[in-house]
């Protein structure tokens, strides 16, 4: 059994990992609120971009011509897996699950007789891949030192992925990440980025807007197409990374709350320990004193 010395040194020790938690929860709750709001922000953006390349894309993309990043090269050979994951740790399952998913996808694709490289975007989900696709991967994005995620950014990320897809690098990229909806829950998400997947419109459709309205394009849906198509990829990893800046701030807070509510139940066990030892001690300290004064 632990001395008293012991059991009080181990409550401090846990008091002061408490106070450590509470803070980094404060601070995550702070994050949380401007990461949220950058996320939601940029939703309808990424969102009605998507919905523009839909109808642009579906009347052009069975023509002649097309833009490979429409219609892709013609090959699905080569997939590229880009895992977007944090760069610090102690954000509960969040990088875990983004992980798994992950694995789960490239696991199917060397089974299908596909090569897979994989992209790892923050350190976390590098160290967990590397034990297990260490040659797979061909390199890692460090974010560590980016204080507010910019649109620069995604770019710089985004421009690489175009020029390796230009230099037959691969011929299919998806992109994992995760997506906010509250503190306590972040949603997973696959999502292909290149060749942008265009759903399927019914006949006669194929310059409806989701409202019903036709739009007449000046200059040709070609041209169009050549401009956003690439700053669409660019817009939508911005997107999975304030995506995931606010998941991993929401898990943070998350798991610092709970972390600190585990310690104040576990100073509580210690104390009551402590005290049981301490009045056990008295106890018998008082039974020795009142024997040997019976002795005399």
């Amino acid at each position: 059994m632990p001395s008293l010395k012991d059991l009080k040194n181990r409550i401090n020790s846990v008091k002061s990992t408490q106070k450590i938690t509470k803070a980094m929860k404060m601070v995550a709750a702070s994050k949380l609120r401007r990461a949220q709001e950058a996320a939601e922000a940029a939703r309808p953006y990424a969102e009605r971009m998507e919905a523009v390349l839909s109808g642009l894309g579906a009347s052009v993309a069975n023509q002649p011509g097309g833009s490979p990043l429409l219609v892709g090269n013609g090959s699905n050979d080569v997939h590229l897996v880009v895992v977007a994951t944090s760069e610090r740790g102690l954000c509960g399952g969040f990088n875990t699950s983004i992980v798994r998913a992950a694995q789960a996808k490239i696991d199917q694709l060397i089974a299908d007789g596909k090569t897979v490289k994989i992209l790892c975007v923050g350190k976390k989900g590098y160290a967990v891949l590397k034990g297990r696709y260490g040659k797979k991967i061909i390199d890692v994005v460090d974010l560590s030192e980016v204080k507010k995620l910019g649109f620069s950014d995604a770019q710089a990320i985004s421009q690489r992925l175009l020029k390796m897809y230009e230099d037959g690098e691969f011929d299919v990229c998806s992109l994992f990440f995760a997506k906010f909806q509250s503190a306590l829950v972040q949603i997973v998400t696959e999502q292909q980025l290149i060749p942008t997947p265009i759903p399927e419109v019914a006949e006669g459709e194929e310059e409806a807007d989701l409202k019903g309205a036709i739009y007449e394009y000046e200059p040709g849906q070609e041209e169009i197409l050549d401009t956003i198509l690439p700053r669409n990829v660019g817009v939508q990893v911005y997107k999975a990374l304030l995506e995931n800046a606010a998941s991993e701030q929401g898990a943070r807070m998350t798991a610092m709350d709970n972390a600190t509510r585990n310690a104040g139940d576990m100073i509580d066990r210690l104390t009551t320990v402590y005290n049981r030892s301490r009045q056990a001690a008295i106890t018998t300290e008082l039974v020795e004193i009142i024997a040997g004064a019976e002795a005399l």
